[in-house]
Parts: C-alpha cells; structure tokens; sequence
C-alpha cells in the first residue's frame, strides 16, 4: 500500500484541490488589500486636476494684478460642483479676462473671491464627483501667497 502511494505521488501530474484553494485564497487577499490602494490612488490622481488649475488660476490673478493693480473676483464655473466630468464654460467672462481655461473636462468647480480693500485673493475648486468625496479630495483653496489647503 504504501509503495502504491509513493508511485502514485511520483508519477502524479497537476495540483490537488487544497493547493488550488490555498493558491486562490492567497489572491483573495492580494486583492483585498490592494484594490482600496488602488482607489486611493486613483482619486490623488484626480485631484491633481484641482491642485494644478488653482496654481494656473494663481498665475492668471497675478498677471491680472499686475497689468491693473487689483485681483478680480470669478463666478464659479461650472455653476454647481460637478458629480462627474463637465466641460467647463470658456466663455465665462471674468476667467477669459485673467485668461483661464483649462483644457477638456473638469472634475471641479473654480472660484475666485477677491478683496479690494486688502489687495488679495481666494481661489476654490469644489467637487461632488463620489470617489473624490469618499477620500476627502473634494474642496482645495489657495490664495495670493499660493497656499494651497484641502478640505471643506
């Protein structure tokens, strides 16, 4: 019997089923983790869309100022925060003055808040796009000092 075995076990090709459950329990896990990591990623990938518009609004304020000693003030565009992808209206009257428009569709909303009084600027990109809201990616600010902050 035992010399059966042993033939058996030499002379056998393939896996037996507890090695195929544990080879698939192993990718069960892998993926378990790496899938969330994933996401993650992806949504910071996303939100550089905001981070390099509010830089490129920045720079637009700051030629602005410099030809007419003021920062002016933008209408949000879209209108409201986008759920997804939109196009982003170039004929918004006060981002083509600064000369802002960014290229494509956009995940965010931008704004500009400007102060005559004490010469400054606030720039807001706001989304309601689900996987940027899920990672706390969904509101970013910067001023004239180019500090950029995230959240609500």
């Amino acid at each position: 019997m035992f010399r059966k075995w042993q033939y058996l076990k030499k002379n056998s090709k393939g896996f037996t089923l507890i090695e195929l459950m544990i080879v698939v329990a192993i990718i069960a896990i892998l993926a378990a983790i790496a899938i969330p990591q994933y996401k993650k990623f992806q949504a910071k990938a996303k939100a550089s869309e905001a981070k390099t518009n509010l830089g490129s609004i920045a720079t637009a304020e700051e030629a602005y100022k410099a030809e007419n000693d003021k920062y002016i003030a933008c209408a949000k565009q879209p209108s409201s925060a986008p759920t997804a992808k939109t196009n982003f209206d170039e004929s918004n009257a006060s981002f083509a003055k600064i000369g802002f428009a960014p290229a494509g569709k956009v995940r965010y909303a931008y704004q500009v808040n400007s102060s005559d009084l004490n010469n400054k600027f606030h720039a807001n990109a706001v989304s309601a796009v689900p996987e940027l809201q899920s990672a706390g990616l969904n509101a970013f600010h910067m001023n004239q000092d180019r500090v950029l902050k995230s959240g609500g």
